[in-house]
C-alpha cells in the first residue's frame, strides 16, 4: 500500500468568538515497553453492587479550549504492548446494579472546543511487535444479580475529536500493524434484570462529533495490516430476564457527526487484518436472550443534521478476511435471538432536508477478502426464534433525511 499522500488542510470558515490568542501544543510520545493493568475482586455478597475500571494506554494525549483556538500537532508511536485484565469472583450476590468495564488502548487522543477553531494533526503508529488486549471475565455461576454490565474494549489507535458552536480541519494519519482483541463474558447463576456483555476491538478508530451550529472538515488515513483484529464474547446463565452479548470488531473506522453549516469529510482505509466478531450465549430459563456479531474490514459515516455534506471514500479490504459468528442457545424461555453481520466495506453518508441539506458523495470501494456470517438459534421450549445471518462484501447508503426519521 502506498504511503499517506501529502495533502494541504484548509480549516473550515470559522465560528470563532475567542478574544484570546490561539493555544498551540506539539506533543511526541513514544512508548517503548509494555503496559499493563490487572485488577481481581473477590465477592460473597454485596447489597448495592459491584464497580470495576481496568485501564492500560500507551499514550495519551488530551487538549480542549473554551473560548480560544487550538493548535495541535501530535506524534504518538506504541512499540510495546497495552494489557488491560478484570476478574470478578463472586459467589453470593452481586447486588442491584454492576457495572466492568475494561480498556486498552496503543495511542490515544481526545481534543475539542467550544466556541473556538481547533486546528490539528495527529499520526498515530503502532509497529508489528505488541498487542493491546482487553480481557473481562464475571465468573459467577453460583451468584445472583439485579442488573450487569460488562465492557470490554480494545483498540490499538484512536482519536476523538469534539466541537461545540466551533470549527474544526484536521488531519489524522493512523497505521497498525498490531493485533488487538477484545475478549471475555459471564457466567453467573441468576440475574432478576438485564445481563449486557460486550466486547469492541478496532484497529484504527477516529471520531468527530460536532454540535450548536459546528463545521468541520476532516481528512484521514487508516492502515491496519495487523494478523488479527478480534471481538468474542461469551457467556452463560442459569435464570436470566433480559440477556444481551455483543461482539464487534472493525479492521478501520472513521465517524464524523455534526450539527451544523458544512461536515467535509475525506477518509482513505486500507485493512489487510483478519477480522472476527464471535458473540455466543447460553441459558437454561430466559425471558429474552440476544446475541449479536459485527465485523467489518473498513467503515465510514459522514452524517450532518445541519446543511451540506462532502464525502470522499475510498476503502480497500483485502487479506485475512471478514468473519462474524453469533449464537444463542436455551433450554427454557420466552424469546432468542442471534444476529450475525460481516461486511468487507461500509460507507454511509447522509443531510438533513429540512435544513435545505445537500450532499456531495465520491465513494470507491474494492473488497477482495472472504465475507461470511454464521448465525445459530437453539431453543428448546419458548415463544420466539429470531435469527439473521448476513454477508456483504461492499456496502454504501446515502440519503438526505429528516432528523429523527
Amino acid at each position: 500500500m502506498a504511503a499517506a499522500p501529502v495533502i494541504a488542510l484548509l480549516c473550515a470558515a470559522g465560528t470563532s468568538q475567542a478574544q484570546t490568542p490561539p493555544s498551540g501544543v506539539l506533543n511526541n510520545q513514544i512508548q517503548l515497553g509494555d503496559v499493563f493493568a490487572t485488577q481481581t475482586i473477590n465477592v460473597v455478597s454485596v447489597t448495592d453492587g459491584v464497580g470495576a475500571q481496568t485501564n492500560a494506554t500507551g499514550n495519551n494525549l488530551i487538549g480542549a479550549t473554551d473560548g480560544a483556538d487550538l493548535n495541535i500537532t501530535s506524534n504518538q508511536t506504541m512499540a510495546g504492548s497495552a494489557i488491560a485484565s478484570t476478574t470478578v469472583n463472586a459467589t453470593g450476590s452481586l447486588g442491584d446494579s454492576s457495572q466492568i468495564n475494561t480498556t486498552a488502548i496503543g495511542n490515544a487522543v481526545e481534543a475539542g472546543t467550544t466556541q473556538g477553531v481547533m486546528v490539528g494533526v495527529y499520526t498515530q503508529i503502532a509497529t508489528a511487535a505488541p498487542q493491546v488486549t482487553a480481557s473481562g471475565m464475571l465468573e459467577a455461576d453460583t451468584a445472583e444479580a439485579g442488573d450487569v454490565g460488562l465492557a470490554t474494549t480494545a483498540a490499538v489507535n484512536s482519536v476523538s475529536l469534539g466541537l461545540t458552536n466551533g470549527s474544526a480541519g484536521v488531519l489524522v494519519n493512523q497505521t497498525s500493524a498490531a493485533s488487538v482483541l477484545a475478549d471475555g463474558g459471564a457466567v453467573i447463576g441468576y440475574v432478576s434484570g438485564t445481563a449486557d456483555v460486550s466486547g469492541v476491538a478496532s484497529g484504527n478508530t477516529m471520531s468527530l462529533v460536532g454540535t450548536d451550529s459546528s463545521a468541520a472538515r476532516a481528512v484521514v488515513y487508516q492502515s491496519n495490516t495487523a494478523a488479527l483484529t478480534q471481538a468474542s464474547q461469551f457467556t452463560a446463565y442459569g435464570n436470566v430476564q433480559t440477556a444481551s452479548t455483543s461482539a464487534t470488531a472493525s479492521g478501520n473506522v472513521a465517524v464524523s457527526t455534526n450539527e451544523g453549516v458544512l461536515l467535509d469529510l475525506t477518509a482513505t482505509q486500507f485493512n489487510q487484518s483478519y477480522v472476527r466478531a464471535q458473540a455466543e450465549s447460553a441459558a437454561y430459563e430466559f425471558g429474552e436472550g440476544a446475541s449479536t456479531a459485527y465485523a467489518v474490514g473498513n467503515s465510514t459515516l459522514a452524517g450532518n443534521s445541519g446543511e451540506a455534506v462532502v464525502l470522499e471514500n475510498v476503502q480497500i479490504n483485502t487479506g485475512g478476511g471478514v468473519e462474524a459468528i453469533a449464537g444463542f442457545e436455551g433450554t427454557d424461555g420466552y424469546d432468542g435471538y442471534a444476529r450475525a453481520t460481516a461486511v468487507g466495506n461500509d460507507t454511509t453518508g447522509y443531510a438533513c432536508t429540512t435544513c435545505y441539506g445537500s450532499m456531495t458523495v465520491d465513494s470507491r470501494q474494492t473488497n477482495s477478502a472472504d465475507v461470511g456470517a454464521t448465525s445459530t438459534t437453539t431453543i428448546g421450549s419458548g415463544r420466539v426464534i429470531n435469527s439473521t445471518s448476513t454477508a456483504v462484501g461492499n456496502n454504501a447508503s446515502f440519503y438526505v433525511t429528516r432528523p429523527g426519521t
